[in-house]
């Protein structure tokens, strides 16, 4: 039945309109034999919640953004299903937006001009300059993600990236390890999670007394497998190749494993190596891989409820910068399977 409203569903399932309402927005605890009557009557007259028609009652639509620079990553991937699912104990949903790293599209975005319904924005930004950003003209509600520091009134939810690094290379140095390569640093201008996760590297290094060996940390632009690869062939063609290695991403030491593979290498008898994001991918590698896993549902979690904070306040509260947990997760590319 096309336009099927509210009402026309309570009348078939037999219930209230509030009932309805509250099976739709999944806000108060309902029969299940009542939800079944009410989904089976959603999905008879095929209704669709008008979400202008909420903005208009209530000043909200129910629907946020968020938007990541690349959905195709794992790490991405697997973050957006967790501010999904963050979102829907909320009753909320979730328009996905990869902005490709382009800061104009980030800037799009943050502006609230994706969607003129949207309630507010989950950014993470790769290249959005801080002064842009900070005078954007319509001030949707907005919370970034990632590592990238601005100094603008916005909530910012992040992972302390330079402490997990050193963590990693701590453990590589903790095997006796003493030649620790790094996958991910790019030659040229570096992005905040690329100069963090370099920071806890170099620190991790100094402390244990280990020299910096420049060579062992070949210039990656990217964070791709093929990226990762090209990175492990040129680190292992040195006259004194590395004993350990620590790749920036997952996707990084997928590609490195391969090469390790191609050219004899074992992992981790020969190379010990360690990645960052314990994509689902990593556990089923061979060898599965040990990796930072950063507490992607506390991310989510932290980020959705900051959001929802922001819109209830508006612009004048306090903004906050919240920090997720991580751990180190030891799988077989740093010790012998058993």
């Amino acid at each position: 039945m096309a336009g099927s409203r509210l009402k026309d569903v309570a009348e078939r399932a037999g219930v209230s309109i509030k009932t309805v309402s509250n099976v739709v927005r999944g806000e108060a605890k309902v029969a299940d034999r009542t939800r079944e009557r009410v989904l089976h009557a959603i999905a008879e007259l095929d209704y669709q919640p008008n979400a202008s028609a909420r903005h208009l009652r209530t000043g909200r639509s129910g629907i946020i953004a968020l938007a990541v620079p690349e959905l195709v990553s794992p790490y991405f991937a697997e973050l957006a299903a967790e501010v999904i699912a963050a979102a829907k104990k909320r009753s909320c949903t979730v328009l996905i937006e990869d902005t490709g790293g382009d800061p104009a599209e980030e800037l799009r975005i943050a502006c609230g001009l994706s969607d003129p319904l949207i309630d507010g924005v989950l950014l993470s930004p790769l290249r959005l300059d801080e002064q842009v950003l900070g005078a954007r003209e319509r001030r949707v509600p907005l919370v970034l993600l990632g590592e990238r520091s601005y100094e603008i009134p916005a909530d910012h939810v992040l992972i302390d990236n330079a402490a997990a690094a050193r963590e990693a290379t701590d453990h590589l140095l903790s095997l006796g390890r003493r030649r620790v390569a790094a996958i991910g640093q790019p030659a040229g201008l570096a992005h905040a999670t690329t100069v963090q996760r370099m920071h806890g590297y170099l620190t991790a290094l100094h402390a244990a007394g280990v020299p910096h060996d420049p060579r062992l940390v070949p210039d990656t632009r990217e964070f791709t497998r093929r990226a990762g690869a090209e990175a492990m062939h040129a680190l292992l063609a040195l006259d004194d190749p590395p004993d350990a290695v620590f790749c920036f991403n997952d996707l990084l030491a997928s590609g490195a494993l391969r090469a390790a593979h191609d050219q004899g290498v074992r992992v981790p008898q020969d190379l010990a190596m360690v990645g960052f994001d314990d994509v689902e991918e990593s556990r089923y590698s061979v060898p599965s891989l040990t990796t930072v896993a950063p507490d992607k549902r506390g991310i989510a979690e932290l980020a959705v409820d900051a959001l929802m904070r922001r819109i209830d306040a508006g612009a004048m509260a306090p903004h906050s910068r919240l920090t997720a947990g991580f751990e180190l997760v030891v799988r077989e590319s740093t010790r012998p399977a058993l």
